[in-house]
């Protein structure tokens, strides 16, 4: 392998000739063996978005001069583009304020940056620290990336996720409105619901866990931009952080303004633990579905049975013919994965030490590994799941007239406690209700089809 010689302030160090970054990125790589879990991408292209905003509100200030201004933002560009990611190899497990992303990712466009100025003849040149890095700090750069990041993800991929699922279920509940069939507490029979209400209370789960996600993210759009090392601003005109959160709102399409107080947004990330906690809150609602729908589709012949989900593939390498729910299985997997996530960035977040929380990366890494997760398990969920659902209806029937609470119908008429002998005395003989009530004397046969219509038990009455 070639190399060339780059230096920083500890003095000189060899880097792969082929790679764009720096002395700095180089030592982090050697000093971090650790892991393989590299610096999410929507970190890396959401620091492209700000050293673009930077530059340009720098220009704007009459802080840098416009060409190397548009020599960042040519450099930013070839990394939102997604034209270079190799050259951004940190892991996670790294210094925690994300420094060595933060000059990993200075050094790439100052690279990048003086190859497109020396091409068009300028005497100019980028520094990764002095330009790229001008009136920034690690400090405040990767908090606003990790905030950036977790927008662009959670509106561009999470919420539409949520909402493709949310409407497969209206369109079922809609369909599935007239079904009557038994409901289930505690794991036993209960009295009837229509399996469109059943699911309605899944699509509900959905709606709500959109409007917590979307309500987080308003949180989310504040910035520590501006406040460089502990929150002062030094180093920063008065005006940047307003000005870059401008140019980032113009380039994401996305509202962001300046924090109102840096030293919160340094060492805070309670914004974070807040919209994860939303998050946790759809993994639990997804949880929930996805082991309702494998409840009622197991079976075929021995399980409960009432709908039927697509046969993705042979469940069983010994058992000829076995399908399991294997989306519903990969979807409480991603709810489990997502509620340890959620303890990992609760307590990353509770160690901000006086002006700085040191947790940053294992907090964005944890963040957008929920909502990649979220996002691509409710997507397979619902394309290879959800729109295929279909009620067994014999099987619903069957259920339906089997059970023993619909003689909860006949407690305004005869009482609970009569009611109650009916349904242990039909019980213990294997006998139905009516049969049972009429031998009890407690009703007619007549009577006994007047009270008890089960579909007239999904509704007040």
């Amino acid at each position: 392998m070639e190399f060339r010689v780059e230096r920083d302030t500890l003095g000189d160090i060899n880097v792969p000739a082929d790679k764009f970054w720096g002395a700095q990125t180089q030592r982090s790589k050697e000093n971090f063996p650790i892991g393989d879990e590299t610096m999410p991408t929507e970190i890396i292209k959401a620091f492209a978005i700000l050293k673009k905003s930077a530059a340009k509100a720098n220009s704007d200030l009459g802080l840098m001069e416009s060409e190397k201004a548009e020599a960042i933002a040519y450099a930013a560009d070839q990394i939102i583009e997604g034209n270079i990611n190799d050259h951004f190899p940190l892991v996670v497990w790294q210094t925690g304020s994300g420094t060595q992303s933060n000059m990993n990712v200075n050094e790439v466009i100052a690279h990048v940056g003086n190859k497109w100025l020396s091409e068009k003849g300028s005497v100019l040149t980028l520094h990764p620290n002095d330009d790229v890095n001008k009136s920034q700090s690690s400090n405040d750069t990767y908090p606003t990336a990790m905030h950036v990041a977790f927008v662009l993800k959670l509106e561009e991929e999470v919420i539409p996720a949520v909402q493709a699922l949310k409407a497969t279920l209206k369109q079922k509940m809609d369909e599935f409105s007239d079904i009557v069939k038994i409901g289930r507490t505690h794991l036993q029979d209960a009295t009837p619901l229509t399996l469109g209400q059943e699911i309605s209370g899944w699509h509900r789960m959905l709606e709500k866990s959109e409007v917590m996600i979307t309500e987080s993210v308003h949180h989310l759009k504040e910035l520590a931009i501006g406040g460089t090392a502990v929150g002062t601003g030094l180093n920063a005109h008065p005006e940047f952080s307003d000005r870059v959160c401008a140019h980032i709102s113009r380039y994401t399409g996305k509202t962001f303004i300046s924090a109102p107080n840096k030293f919160h947004s340094l060492t805070s990330h309670d914004e974070s633990v807040y919209a994860h906690g939303a998050l946790k809150a759809l993994a639990a609602d997804m949880m929930k579905i996805a082991n309702d729908v494998r409840w009622l589709a197991s079976g075929p012949r021995c399980g409960i049975g009432e709908i039927t989900i697509p046969a993705n593939e042979p469940g069983s390498s010994i058992m000829p013919g076995k399908v399991n729910p294997t989306q519903s299985e990969a979807v409480t997997m991603v709810a489990a994965q997502v509620m340890g996530n959620d303890a990992t960035i609760g307590f990353a977040a509770s160690q901000g030490n006086f002006e700085l929380n040191v947790f940053k990366p294992v907090i964005a890494y944890n963040f957008l590994q929920t909502c990649q997760l979220l996002a691509d398990s409710i997507l397979s969920f619902d394309e290879r799941c959800a729109q295929g659902i279909e009620p067994n209806h014999e099987q619903i029937q069957k259920n339906l007239n089997d059970s023993l609470m619909l003689v909860t119908a006949l407690n305004p008429h005869i009482g609970y406690e009569n009611a109650a002998k009916i349904a242990k005395k039909a019980f213990a003989d294997n006998a139905t209700l009516k049969e049972t009530a009429v031998a009890l004397e407690l009703l007619t046969e007549e009577e006994f089809d007047q009270y008890v219509k089960p579909e007239e038990m999904t509704y007040p009455k």
